[in-house]
């Protein structure tokens, strides 16, 4: 049991190695890179899996093209001349398909089977299973978004002219938190030097934050915010929109975000 879970661990870090994220926060894996870490030795071979993925894609009634995205690059081949080379952009959907669909025979295809499902099925968590989480499943699933979230926002704060990324989200903090900088929050919470206030927080207080990150990506796009000052700006006017709206609500949730202490720190542990 140990050495399969070690074998997990070990291939789990390996597909997370090989993947890419574009400039909208989207990750995907290329093909040619998968079939190396799933040890196949030919494409031919490779790409027979690809073809029978995208065919299992079909059955179930969703557009394999959303998935299986060609990415065909030319290769040098020698003497200066060069050739097309196939390839893909999977999705993780596509990925576990492709794992589904791979030599079973490998012991690496069933490690690649058991982390896609398990990434996918994070990601397709419904509203109803979301409910039946337990509070440090929500805060886990919560933690996870809030982080592709930040990971948009700081793409666009950035062609948006921001440079000074502690000032900018600050700005946001100090709207949502009625004057508090993320300093003055992980004061409150009783954190050490360092610790991440967002891998301090319940699913709650996560959610309100990233409503917060969500809405200010799309105001700058929006408004086609060009200055760091306007940048900031927006982000501390959406901070506080988030404050009242939850004020307005009825929750009487805004007090509680200045008066949480230090949250259990669960984030990336499953219980």
């Amino acid at each position: 049991m140990k050495k399969l879970e070690k074998d997990f661990n070990s291939n789990n870090q390996t597909f997370e190695n090989i993947k890419h994220i574009d400039e909208n926060g989207t990750e995907y894996w290329y093909a040619r890179e998968l079939k190396e870490v799933l040890d196949y030795k030919e494409w031919r071979k490779f790409e027979n899996v690809i073809q029978k993925a995208k065919k299992a894609c079909e059955n179930t009634d969703i557009n394999y093209l959303e998935h299986f995205v060609g990415a065909d690059k030319m290769v040098q081949i020698g003497s200066g001349a060069q050739r097309r080379q196939k390839d893909y952009k999977l999705t993780r959907y596509a990925c576990y398909l492709i794992a589904q669909n791979g030599d079973s025979r490998k012991k690496v295809i069933a490690l690649a089977q058991t982390y896609f499902a398990i990434q996918t099925r994070k990601q397709e968590i419904s509203e109803k299973e979301y409910s039946l989480l337990t509070e440090d499943e929500r805060r886990f699933y919560q933690r996870n978004l809030t982080k592709k979230g930040n990971y948009r926002l700081n793409q666009t704060a950035k062609n948006a002219g921001v440079k000074n990324f502690d000032k900018f989200h600050n700005s946001g903090y100090k709207g949502l938190y009625n004057g508090e900088t993320a300093d003055d929050i992980a004061k409150r919470k009783g954190l050490r030097y360092r610790e991440d206030i967002l891998d301090n927080m319940g699913s709650d207080e996560l959610i309100a934050n990233l409503f917060r990150i969500s809405q200010t990506e799309q105001k700058l796009k929006r408004d086609n915010i060009q200055t760091e000052k306007d940048a900031c700006s927006t982000h501390n006017i959406v901070g506080k929109i988030v404050r009242r709206a939850i004020q307005e609500a009825g929750r009487n949730y805004a007090r509680r975000l200045t008066n949480t202490r230090k949250e259990p720190k669960t984030i990336g542990k499953r219980k």
